[in-house]
């Protein structure tokens, strides 16, 4: 009985189960973990007032319970300019008294992080507020006015910025134009020079009204007072968002969570990144990884069918496989490195003596940029595309070759009309794998690139439309800023896992984007094929 179990392979088939359950198992714990730490950090929760047995009182968000011999509770504070911190842990043996005052006031600022504690006046003379006594409602009509009061900055904001690449543009051409042959193209310089002082004059015009529109705003200001005591004027210009979340029924935190989470997509980051959106972070991910795909892909290929399907088994070709199998696991630093000594200091420096001496020594492309970033993660990701393309050709069978052959193809008609789509879902496969290492390195993208903080994006509305010499955001670059870079550590944490979830949410999509594309190719080819 014994024997025979042994001889059937049982106990091999306990073992890789067992192995894949456990895989399988710590994937789930892993999600699992980054979505209960990051779905519940924008749900507004309920607002608690601890009376303390020492006579005085702590008001916040209960963010963290611990059990033991000493249970304690962690309040989310906030009043950072206050207390110089955000949460506090309590003994729960230490506080008399736990209630939910219905006045609790939890503000959204946008320097400071958030206020809570009860508001007692406002200052908002010249503003059309609602016939009511309930100060509340008054300061809530108040904000919304200063805040479309606000949007109109947006408005001269968005002129300044032109007019700002406007003078640019022209600086740029009268440097070009006094580099080259200054006496000759002096005419035309006095007049640039002329036309860009006036773009710089209606710029300061511009600024000035910009600037006396803010302190107009800023002289609508409330006042709250903090659980201890203490009051605090706060201008309403620099209120994000206001709520009193005891009294907020549950459809009121579903908008308010909702509304939370479409600032995060399509928001620009505030407060040291710790706050507001991460659409540049989102958008310099995805970019990075398209622009890394379309240079690894094509070369994978190029390089996997050469080695397989021309060049001589020998020596040379051994030697190569090695090298491309050990390119795979060198630590991506290193790649980093490459790619700062390489792309940027030499490719890049190249092209700046060539194209724009005059900028020098301020570099164009000889500085860090998503083109030096996706070219370094390409060369990063590219072993693994050869790899799997190369096992995907070996693995046709050699009468499928011979077999074209004899039926008069050349030998590019068989790879291309045979071979190739063959191979299409293990090629495929090798572009999952590197896309998804390339999503999740951050060690190169520091020294080729990435930045805390990236005002412009690659691509927007003004020529050539395509930046491809602007540094980018990132969004593991952001979870190791905000994660380990960050003054306030306990702060930053909730940011740290909605960022890893939202980094995890892009690699399942385009993975499971390029299987369902690998899926549909495998369909269509091999019914063509045969």
């Amino acid at each position: 009985m014994m024997n025979s179990f042994w001889k059937k392979g049982e106990p091999q088939v306990f073992v890789t189960a067992a192995a894949l359950s456990v895989t399988l198992l710590l994937t789930v714990i892993l999600v699992v973990v980054v979505m209960v730490n990051g779905l519940g950090f924008f749900w507004p929760s309920n607002v608690a007032k601890g009376e303390l047995k020492d006579g005085t009182a702590i008001l916040g968000e209960i963010t963290a319970k611990e059990k033991g011999q000493v249970a304690r509770l962690q309040f989310k504070v906030g009043n950072r300019d206050i207390y110089g911190q955000d949460f506090r842990w309590v003994d729960r043996s230490e506080i008399r008294t736990l209630t939910y005052p219905a006045d609790s006031v939890v503000l959204e600022r946008k320097e400071h992080g958030n206020f809570v504690g009860f508001l007692s006046k406002l200052s908002i003379e010249g503003l059309k507020l609602p016939d009511s006594k309930d100060l509340w409602l008054r300061f809530v009509s108040a904000h919304e006015q200063v805040v479309a009061l606000a949007e109109q900055n947006r408005a001269i904001e968005q002129e300044m910025a032109d007019l700002n690449y406007k003078a640019e543009q022209l600086r740029l051409k009268i440097a070009k134009l006094s580099f080259r042959d200054k006496a000759a193209h002096d005419a035309e310089v006095k007049a640039l020079t002329a036309k860009r002082q006036e773009i710089l004059n209606s710029f300061s015009t511009l600024s000035e009204k910009l600037i006396a529109q803010v302190a107009e705003q800023q002289r609508f200001t409330a006042t709250f007072t903090e659980v201890g005591g203490n009051e605090k004027e706060i201008s309403l210009a620099n209120i994000v968002r206001s709520y009193r979340p005891n009294t907020m029924p549950v459809w009121s935190k579903a908008a308010y969570y909702l509304g939370k989470v479409w600032e995060l997509l399509f928001d620009e980051p505030r407060e040291s990144n710790t706050e507001g959106g991460l659409f540049p972070a989102i958008f310099g991910t995805v970019l990075m990884v398209l622009l890394m795909s379309f240079f690894s892909l094509p070369f994978g290929v190029i390089a996997a069918v050469y080695l397989r399907e021309y060049a001589k088994d020998g020596m040379l070709v051994r030697l190569v496989r090695i090298a491309v199998n050990n390119l795979a696991g060198v630590p991506s630093i290193v790649y980093g490195v490459f790619g700062l000594g390489f792309f940027v200091y030499g490719l890049g420096a190249g092209i700046d003596n060539l194209f724009y001496a005059e900028r020098l020594p301020t570099p164009t492309f000889g500085t860090g940029g998503i083109l030096w970033a996706s070219l370094t993660l390409a060369l990063l990701t590219v072993p693994v595309v050869i790899v799997a393309s190369e096992e995907s050709l070996a693995a046709i069978p050699k009468g499928i070759r011979e077999g074209s052959l004899a039926l008069g193809a050349t030998k590019f008609q068989t790879l291309s009309r045979i071979l190739l789509p063959m191979a299409t879902p293990g090629i495929m496969t090798g572009m999952i794998l590197s896309m998804a290492r390339a999503a999740g390195e951050v060690a190169p993208l520091m020294l080729v690139g990435v930045v805390k903080l990236a005002p412009t994006l690659p691509i927007d509305g003004r020529f050539p439309f395509f930046h491809v010499d602007r540094k980018f955001m990132h969004l593991g670059f952001h979870i190791y800023d905000v994660g380990f870079q960050s003054p306030n550590v306990e702060a930053a944490k909730p940011m740290v896992f909605v960022t890893t979830l939202l980094l995890l949410a892009i690699v399942i999509v385009a993975s499971s984007a390029a299987i369902y594309l690998r899926s549909q190719m495998k369909k269509r080819y091999t019914t063509r094929t045969f």
